[in-house]
């Protein structure tokens, strides 16, 4: 399925507003291992706003991006993730981008409309659709999470949906799960029993699997630098 997923297209696929030039993205390590991140406190998502638009200028950009298995401290803010109970999750499982509150979020292929739902858990994705692609027999699933309310008010289960198509657009810190506003962009094989939601974030134990079942949305973005 990978080397399906990395032979859909040759030219780099839009989740987001295609009126953005890829020239003006930049990559953005948000690990544990940033010291950067160290100057603020990452628990407050108006502090990593101001964070984050002091970056993009820094770099005459307008979206930073990143974010597949990196392994991030931001999780330990929320209980969700960071239980005395389980495992914590940590390891992150699709591409972040960060960029305007508002930005129109598209299709990334033509599908149809699994499911949504608004994740409300501290930290979790707000707003999410889930989108089924059938290619050439190939089924797999396209997550957008971190979106706005309406973005989920006028859909429904089994719509159709273009690629390149608006399907939301980008919430801001008081509905997507209080972060910073940006795009949790993932790409799932078998989703399993979910709906409308799917682990976006894995801990170390169960990465294997993850890592399998959720391949590098980079196959289909072809953002440059992306690891």
């Amino acid at each position: 399925m990978i080397k399906f997923l990395e032979t859909i297209s040759e030219t780099p696929l839009k989740v987001i507003d295609t009126s953005i030039p890829l020239k003006q993205y930049t990559l953005i390590s948000i690990s544990s291992e940033n010291e950067e991140l160290e100057s603020f406190d990452v628990s407050s998502s108006s502090e990593w706003e101001s964070y984050l638009n002091n970056f993009l200028q820094q770099r005459n950009a307008k979206v930073a991006f990143g974010g597949y298995i990196e392994k991030r401290d931001i999780y330990k803010r929320s209980s969700y993730f960071n239980s005395s109970t389980v495992e914590e999750r940590n390891i992150h499982l699709g591409i972040d981008l960060w960029c305007d509150e508002g930005t129109p979020v598209l299709s990334v292929l033509d599908g149809e409309i699994h499911s949504f739902k608004n994740n409300l858990n501290h930290g979790d994705y707000g707003p999410t659709i889930i989108v089924k692609h059938s290619i050439d027999n190939n089924v797999f699933y396209s997550l957008y999470g971190h979106l706005s309310t309406s973005s989920i008010e006028n859909i429904r289960v089994g719509q159709q949906v273009k690629q390149g198509e608006i399907i939301g657009s980008l919430g801001s810190s008081n509905v997507n799960g209080d972060y910073a506003p940006h795009l949790h962009f993932q790409l799932i094989l078998d989703i399993q029993n979910y709906s409308g939601d799917y682990p976006g974030v894995t801990s170390e134990k169960n990465l294997d699997f993850f890592k399998q079942n959720c391949p590098n949305p980079n196959l289909l973005l072809k953002l440059p630098n992306e690891i």
